[in-house]
């Protein structure tokens, strides 16, 4: 059975940092892509980054680019979000995802889309106090 458990969320201030994991069990996804999604209540969950499984090339949500840093060690099955610089806006619940084996999505910001997504974790929440 795969499961994904995030950890790494917290309060913290304006201007400080937090790092999430995400470590994988049940099998191993060295051959997946994985990101991470954040959700406010009353809205859509919304992408913030991803790393491909082949090339290791990320993607990050425009707002979020040179303060966060998505990177995964595969011998432990884990993908990290390293937040800096947070803002009360990154406020959220955070969740990772795990996409399908050996895969290649297609179209423009295919890796921003949920439904390319086949796993999905509990989500760790995020507090950032102004």
């Amino acid at each position: 059975q795969v499961q994904l458990i995030e950890s790494g969320g917290g309060l913290v201030q304006a201007g400080g940092s937090l790092r999430l994991s995400c470590a994988a069990s049940g099998r191993t996804f060295s051959s997946n892509d994985m990101a991470w999604f954040r959700q406010v209540p009353g809205r859509e969950r919304e992408f913030v980054a991803a790393i491909h499984w082949s090339d290791g090339k990320t993607y990050y949500l425009e707002s979020v680019k040179g303060r966060f840093t998505i990177s995964r060690d595969n011998g432990k099955n884990t993908v990290y979000l390293q937040m800096n610089s947070l803002k009360p806006e990154n406020t959220a619940s955070y969740y990772c995802a795990v996409g399908p084996t050996n895969y290649y999505c297609s179209g423009s910001g295919c890796y921003m889309r949920k439904g390319e997504y086949d796993y999905w974790g509990q989500g760790t929440q995020v507090t950032v106090s102004s």
